[in-house]
């Protein structure tokens, strides 16, 4: 009777301590929702854990800024990407614009330098009820390359 008392209080406290060790990919709280994420970083505040790209400009055949939106934080940011590295890269930024309405009622814009090379992200602007889009602006010859609205 003691070996099975002693056996099932093993058991028992290997199973509670197993309950209390996060597995690999376990989601956590975001640290912001909405509004509240505005201007925070997506890492810093969980949200690029679930991620996903909603759009996408290009500009000079390889730099990239991609609409990222957090479906847990309600927050979007761009991500921009410049792959092959010297092209005047200090010259050149990515933006993401929060709109109220279709292309009405600008509210607000983050925008970050291209690496030379790699990949960058802004800060968030949060929102679900909001629209977004992404840009590419090259301040040497003042050309802009947006995505369509999301």
């Amino acid at each position: 009777m003691k070996r099975m008392i002693a056996k099932a209080a093993t058991v028992s406290a290997a199973a509670m301590t197993m309950a209390l060790i996060p597995l690999a990919g376990t989601s956590y709280a975001a640290g912001c929702s909405g509004a509240g994420c505005d201007n925070k970083g997506p890492v810093s505040m969980g949200c690029d854990g679930d991620a996903v790209t909603k759009q996408t400009a290009t500009a000079d055949g390889s730099l990239k800024a991609e609409l990222r939106w957090s479906p847990a934080c309600q927050a979007a940011w761009v991500r921009v990407t410049d792959p092959s590295g010297p092209n005047n890269w200090w010259d050149k930024y990515g933006y993401i614009e929060k709109w109220s309405g279709y292309g009405t009622g600008f509210q607000r814009s983050l925008s970050v330098t291209f690496p030379d090379p790699g990949s960058d992200w802004s800060n968030m602007l949060g929102g679900s009820t909001s629209y977004y889009r992404v840009c590419i602006k090259d301040s040497g010859t003042e050309k802009i390359d947006c995505s369509a609205f999301w």
